[in-house]
């Protein structure tokens, strides 16, 4: 995923943060990504949906 995307929509799930935004070919992109410290956990999906389930699923291995 480029570095260059700006988000317009930002939801915190715990210390996940779900965004929505456009990607360089104009096509909307979903990411979560885990803010934790030394976390460093993050995927893109093709839904809203899908990244929500993956950020409501997601457990930290860093404590």
């Amino acid at each position: 995923m480029p570095l260059h995307l700006i988000f317009s929509r930002l939801r915190a799930i715990g210390p996940v943060t779900v965004g929505t935004g456009l990607e360089r070919h104009g096509k909307r992109a979903y990411v979560a990504a885990c803010g934790a410290p030394a976390c460093g956990w993050s995927s893109d999906y093709e839904t809203y949906a899908a990244a929500e389930i993956a950020a409501r699923g997601h457990r930290c291995r860093v404590r």
